[in-house]
């Protein structure tokens, strides 16, 4: 198991929009892979219309979140990497319980990283941009309703 695309879903659609409901919106108008905290402003910048502050604040805000969330998915990886490497018929239950220890732990941190970030973002943005995002998320919501198919 891999944790990039988790790492990739987590820094574009949790990170860029996630807070209010609206990555639905946005992940229809990204490019394959995650984009740049400039990226991801500057469409957020599309649908609420930042101010220059809030672009400077939200763009320092995600590039070290996703550092932080990069360094996190860097050691999880090691760490599962050793828990693969201890499959075997001479495997050590302690090393193993530890290392899957570990790297829930490291799971657990990168979902909390993205919640913190996601509540700083929602904090630099004003009540009337969070409304607007709250309604192109229900407008999406409705758009992909409507094309799923009736059972």
């Amino acid at each position: 198991m891999s944790f990039a695309k988790p790492l990739a879903v987590i820094t574009s659609s949790a990170l860029a929009l996630t807070f209010a409901l609206a990555a639905p919106v946005v992940a229809q108008q990204m490019p394959q892979g995650a984009p740049s905290a400039e990226q991801q402003v500057a469409q957020l910048d599309e649908m609420v219309n930042l101010n220059d502050s809030q672009e400077q604040t939200l763009v320092s805000l995600l590039t070290q979140g996703q550092e932080r969330l990069q360094s996190l998915q860097s050691e999880a990886q090691g760490v599962q990497m050793q828990l693969q490497s201890q499959i075997g018929p001479d495997f050590d239950e302690a090393s193993i319980r530890r290392d899957a220890e570990r790297l829930g732990q490291l799971t657990g941190d990168m979902t909390a990283e993205s919640a913190l970030m996601q509540a700083r973002i929602q904090s630099t943005l004003t009540a009337e941009q969070r409304d607007e995002l709250q309604r192109l998320a229900r407008q999406q919501q409705e758009r992909m309703q409507q094309q799923m198919p009736s059972q």
